[in-house]
C-alpha cells in the first residue's frame, strides 16, 4: 500500500469512528497533514481537522501503512481524552481515557467479541500500573478486584447486580485471599462474614461480648 492509498484509508477510517466528519474525501483530504520519517520516508503520523476549523484535533500515529494509535481531542480543550490502540492486524486493541478528564490516560477498555465493552484497567495513581481492574457484561459492571497497597496483590473484591452492590470483601492478612466480606440485601441490610481458615468457607461474623 503506497502513501496515497495510506491517507485514503484513513479518511475513510474517520468517517466511521468520528461523528459529524465530512464524508467528501477531497474535503477530508486537504484536511489532513502527513508526517514521515526523514531517514526512511515511512509515514510515522497524520494530523487531521476534522470540522474543518482550521485546528488539529486527530492524531493517528502510523508505521507505514499501519495504524498504531489515534488520540482525539474533539472538544478542542488542548487535552486528549481518548486514546485507540491497533494490533499489527488492526483490530482495535483497547481504548484510553483519563478519568479526570484533564488529558492523563488512567484507564484502558477492552472491547469483548460482540463489542461491548468486557473489561476496564485503572490505574488508581495514575502512574501507568493497573491497581483495579474492572468486569463488564454487556458494558454493564458486575465485578471489580483492587489492589488497594499497590504490592502487586489484590485485596479487595467487589460484586454487582445491575447498580446495586452486592457483595465486599477483603484480605486483611495479606494471604492472597478474601478473609472478611460484606453482604448487601436488597432491602438495605449487611452481613458480616469471615473465612479465619482460608479455605473459601466464610461463615457469620460472632459478636464478642
Amino acid at each position: 500500500m503506497n502513501q496515497r492509498q495510506v491517507v485514503a484509508v484513513f479518511i475513510l477510517s474517520l468517517a466511521l469512528i468520528l461523528p459529524g466528519c465530512d464524508r467528501s474525501g477531497d474535503e477530508a483530504r486537504k484536511r489532513i497533514t502527513p508526517d514521515y520519517d526523514k531517514a526512511t520516508g515511512k509515514l510515522t503520523l497524520l494530523k487531521y481537522d476534522s470540522n474543518g476549523n482550521g485546528k488539529v484535533d486527530t492524531w493517528s500515529y502510523m508505521d507505514g501503512a499501519r495504524i498504531v494509535r489515534i488520540e482525539l481531542d474533539q472538544d478542542e480543550d488542548g487535552k486528549i481524552e481518548r486514546w485507540e490502540y491497533y494490533s499489527p492486524d488492526q483490530k482495535l486493541e483497547k481504548i484510553g481515557s483519563s478519568r479526570a478528564q484533564d488529558g492523563k490516560e488512567d484507564a484502558w477498555a477492552y472491547l469483548g467479541p460482540d463489542g461491548t465493552i468486557a473489561r476496564v484497567d485503572v490505574s488508581l495513581r495514575r502512574d501507568g500500573h493497573v491497581t483495579r481492574v474492572e468486569h463488564y457484561q454487556r458494558s454493564v459492571l458486575v465485578a471489580a478486584e483492587e489492589d488497594g497497597d499497590d504490592d502487586g496483590n489484590m485485596d479487595k473484591w467487589e460484586t454487582y447486580d445491575g447498580d446495586r452492590l452486592t457483595s465486599l470483601a477483603f484480605d486483611t492478612t495479606h494471604r492472597g485471599t478474601p478473609d472478611r466480606r460484606l453482604i448487601y440485601g436488597p432491602d438495605g441490610t449487611v452481613r458480616v462474614e469471615v473465612d479465619e481458615k482460608g479455605d473459601g468457607r466464610f461463615q457469620p461474623q460472632r459478636i464478642r461480648n
